[in-house]
C-alpha cells in the first residue's frame, strides 16, 4: 500500500482552540502540584494513586505543552522520589526480596513516559536519574520491544514484547539524540520493532496474546495518553525516528495508518475516540504500606476537560500537524521509500 502524498498534502492545520474549561483544568492541576498536598502525595508514592496524583497532572500538562508551567518543586520532587525506586526491573521473586514490587518498583512504560516531562520542565534527566537510559537498553528484548510484565522475561520460545511497554521508551531515548553506542542501538532495534508491527498489529506470541484484542483498539484515538498505545501516536514517534536517526521509513509500514488517518480526519480537526483511562483502577497508598484493596481511579477537572469523546483535542490535532509535515519532508529528501 502507498501513501496518497496529495491528499497528506492537502490536510490542512487549523490552529486549535482551547476551552474555557480546559484553561480553568490547567489553572487548576498547576496550583495543585504548587501545593504543599501534592508534596506529600509525591513523598508518600511517585506514582500511585491512578489518576489524581501530582504524576498524572504533570503528564497531562506536558502532553498539552504546558510542562513549563509545572512548579519547580513538583518536578525537582518528583524526579528525587523517583530516584528512590528500585533501579532494576525484577524479574524474578528472589531479584528483589521483602520489596513491595507495586510501589517501590518502576516499569519501562513508567519511566518512558516521566522522562519527557522532567526533561521538558527543565531538570536534567541524565544527571537526575542516570540510570533509566541504561534501563531501557538493560530490558529491550530480542525483538527490539520491552514488556511491562515481567513474566514476559522468563518465557522460551517466543518474545512476547509489548507495543504499550515499547512507545514510550523510544520516545524517551529520541530526545536529545540516543547518546552512547547501546543507546544508539536500542533506538535502531526499537524503530524496527515498531516498523514490523506496522504500528497496528499485537503480538502473535501465546503468552502476550491478550496484546491481539488489544490491537482492536488501537486504530481509535485516545487522550491523554498517559502509557496508552495508539496509532497515531505510534506514527508520530516512527517519524521522529526516521528524522532523528537519518533512516528510510517503507511506506508499507505506515501506510495503512495514515491513508486511514487522512479518510478520518480530512479537515486536520482530531477527535477524542476512546477513553483508555476509563475504568481503571488503582491501589491507595499508605503511610505504613499496609495492603491496598483496589480502588476506582479517580479523575480530575483537566482530565474529564481534554478526554471527552467526539470533542476536538488540541494535542492530537498538533501531533497529526508534526507527523504530516515529517512525513512530507521524508518524502522530499527520497526517505520515505517503497
Amino acid at each position: 500500500m502507498m501513501i496518497d502524498l496529495e491528499k497528506l498534502a492537502a490536510v490542512p492545520s487549523p490552529t486549535p482552540l482551547r476551552s474555557a474549561e480546559v484553561e480553568r483544568g490547567i489553572a487548576d492541576s498547576v496550583a495543585y502540584l504548587g501545593s504543599d498536598a501534592a508534596q506529600r502525595s509525591i513523598e508518600l508514592d511517585p506514582y500511585w494513586p491512578k489518576w489524581h496524583s501530582p504524576w498524572w497532572h504533570m503528564l497531562l500538562l506536558h502532553e498539552l505543552g504546558e510542562a513549563r508551567q509545572i512548579p519547580a518543586r513538583a518536578s525537582e520532587a518528583l524526579a528525587a522520589r523517583v530516584d528512590r525506586l528500585l533501579h532494576f526491573f525484577p524479574i524474578h521473586a528472589s531479584d528483589a526480596p521483602g520489596v513491595d514490587l507495586q510501589r517501590d518498583s518502576a516499569c519501562h512504560c513508567a519511566l518512558g513516559t516521566i522522562y519527557p516531562v522532567l526533561a521538558a520542565c527543565g531538570i536534567d534527566v541524565e544527571r537526575a536519574l542516570p540510570w533509566v537510559r541504561p534501563w531501557f537498553v538493560r530490558y529491550q528484548m530480542a525483538d527490539g520491544g520491552l514488556n511491562c510484565d515481567t513474566t514476559a522475561y522468563l518465557q522460551t520460545g517466543e518474545c512476547p514484547s509489548s507495543m504499550v511497554g515499547t512507545v514510550a521508551p523510544l520516545e524517551a531515548m529520541l530526545i536529545g539524540g540516543a547518546g552512547a553506542s547501546e543507546q544508539r542501538a536500542f533506538v535502531a532495534r526499537a524503530g524496527g520493532f515498531m516498523l514490523k508491527r506496522a504500528l497496528i498489529h499485537g503480538s502473535q506470541t501465546m503468552h502476550n496474546a491478550e496484546e491481539r484484542g488489544a490491537a482492536v483498539a488501537w486504530r481509535a484515538l485516545t487522550f491523554p495518553r498517559f502509557y496508552f498505545y495508539d496509532v497515531l501516536r505510534g506514527l508520530a514517534v516512527l517519524v521522529r525516528w526516521a528524522e532523528a536517526t537519518e533512516q528510510r521509513l517503507p511506506e508499507a509500514a505506515v501506510a495503512t495508518v495514515v491513508n486511514a488517518l487522512v479518510e478520518r480526519w480530512p479537515d486536520g480537526v482530531v477527535r477524542v475516540e476512546r477513553q483508555a483511562h476509563a475504568g481503571m483502577t488503582t491501589i491507595l497508598p499508605t503511610v505504613d504500606h499496609s495492603p491496598s484493596p483496589g480502588a476506582l481511579a479517580s479523575t480530575f477537572p483537566l482530565l474529564d476537560a481534554t478526554s471527552r469523546i467526539g470533542e476536538p483535542s488540541e494535542a492530537l490535532m498538533r501531533q497529526w500537524s508534526d507527523a504530516r509535515a515529517g512525513l512530507l519532508r521524508l518524502a522530499h529528501a527520497g526517505r520515505l521509500v517503497s
